[in-house]
């Protein structure tokens, strides 16, 4: 394939021609990337370092077609695409589309001409009131009531549902769900992520956006890399089990999760692992936004309980919160497949045979953030969460055509199915082990 001169941003120009898909697939290497966009290939061997949502996202999709992939991650995609034109290949002639793939797209189209992907601003704006107007009162209690196991408690909840809604929200803006432009999401991502959570910004959508494009996929997904502590799924258990691999009593696990899981992710794990993130990559900018919030909390709290009293109170809102955020990002993805990414899945049929629903209604839309829609939240990632029962009835219609198995639980049900998948997945690697 012959190269010309280097284009005006220093990436070598090549020259289009045609290609097969045979010969695209092939360029799924380390040193050799290239991605099917619409029946267009694209070398994204180096470009993949100077892509703004990392590189590592690219990279898994790498010989494949990542067609529905680029579509739901990009609201500016006539902006995108002409980044896209230095690094373009050639037409791939004989790109395979299943049926599936032809009538997930024509959803697609419906979707975007009904004008589910624009956001309805006063549901945000709400939404953003309720967690000021919840951490606000969870000062004026304190301030009015004074200091007592009542108001301590009470003030805690407020503040933990107030960071949890917050952790709904600021996933709306992650995802690009509230504006289209970029400019305005970054802002206000990290103001909710950063100013009003303690977070960072670049460390959530390195891993979130990993998980949108891999679900449950082993070295993928980074939100399944907790091997350390839980095996999950059917495959990695046994596996593991074969090799004599593991470090924890697994065959436990569905026991010391209630311990080792919910307490310490958002108060122990989380807040170790953004700082270690920001620093060895030099994100001054995400680190001095979330010490920004630790100040803000020891300037509203400290002068009621003094230096370590409001430690420990933080501690122990963060505790009630890490129970809520748990349960509910996990409830959706940890009990469906897990396995290594070897078979390659069209977008429509990964997104289903990872994910799962839970039933909707008031209460679950409030308490989840409406991530009990979790499927069509993984069909359409930038869709504002107010739409996603209007789309809902037209997945479950082409899941019934394509005989692809939808599902929805209750939410004790979904919260239950946690337990039982560690404890079967513990018994696999015991049994593997022990053989």
């Amino acid at each position: 394939m012959g190269r010309g001169a280097k284009a005006a941003n220093g990436v070598p120009h090549i020259e289009p021609r045609q290609i097969t898909f045979e010969e695209f697939s092939k360029h799924n290497k380390r040193d050799d990337q290239w991605l099917m966009i619409n029946r267009k290939a694209y070398d994204i061997t180096e470009f993949a370092k100077r892509h703004p949502g990392g590189a590592k996202i690219l990279n898994h999709f790498a010989g494949e077609d990542a067609t529905d992939a680029w579509t739901a991650f990009h609201n500016d995609k006539e902006k995108v695409s002409k980044y896209m034109k230095s690094i373009y290949v050639g037409e791939i002639v004989d790109a395979p589309q299943s049926s599936l793939q032809k009538d997930f797209r024509k959803l697609r189209e419906v979707v975007e001409r009904n004008g589910w992907m624009d956001a309805p601003p006063l549901f945000f704006i709400l939404n953003f009131v309720q967690v000021i107007l919840l951490e606000a009162s969870a000062v004026g209690l304190l301030w009015y009531w004074g200091v007592n196991f009542f108001t301590v408690f009470t003030s805690m909840v407020l503040l933990a549902t107030s960071q949890a809604q917050n952790g709904w929200v600021q996933h709306d803006y992650g995802h690009h769900s509230v504006f289209k432009d970029v400019s305005r999401s970054h802002f206000f991502h990290h103001l909710v992520v950063g100013f009003l959570k303690g977070a960072s910004s670049k460390w959530w959508n390195f891993r979130h956006f990993q998980h949108h494009a891999k679900p449950n996929r082993v070295k993928k997904d980074p939100d399944i890399e907790i091997a350390s502590l839980f095996l999950i799924g059917d495959n990695l258990p046994l596996e593991f089990g074969k090799k004599k691999r593991g470090t924890m009593p697994y065959q436990h696990q569905h026991k010391y999760f209630f311990f080792l899981g919910p307490p310490l992710l958002l108060p122990l794990y989380f807040h170790f692992e953004i700082i270690y993130f920001c620093i060895k990559r030099r994100y001054w900018l995400d680190f001095s936004i979330s010490m920004a919030y630790f100040y803000r909390v020891g300037y509203f709290f400290g002068p009621f309980f003094g230096g370590w009293g409001t430690v420990f109170f933080y501690l122990g809102m963060r505790f009630i919160e890490s129970h809520w955020f748990t349960w509910v990002t996990q409830m959706s993805h940890l009990p469906n497949d897990v396995a290594r990414d070897t078979e390659t899945m069209d977008w429509f049929t990964m997104q289903l045979k990872t994910t799962c629903n839970v039933e909707p209604g008031l209460f679950n839309d409030w308490f989840t953030g409406h991530l009990n829609y979790q499927i069509e939240h993984h069909l359409f990632p930038t869709m504002p969460r107010t739409n996603f029962h209007k789309v809902r009835p037209l997945v479950l219609e082409l899941c019934k055509k394509h005989n692809v198995e939808y599902r929805s639980k209750t939410l004790f049900t979904a919260f239950a199915d946690i337990v039982r998948m560690l404890k079967k997945s513990g018994q696999i690697w015991y049994d593997a082990y022990y053989e």
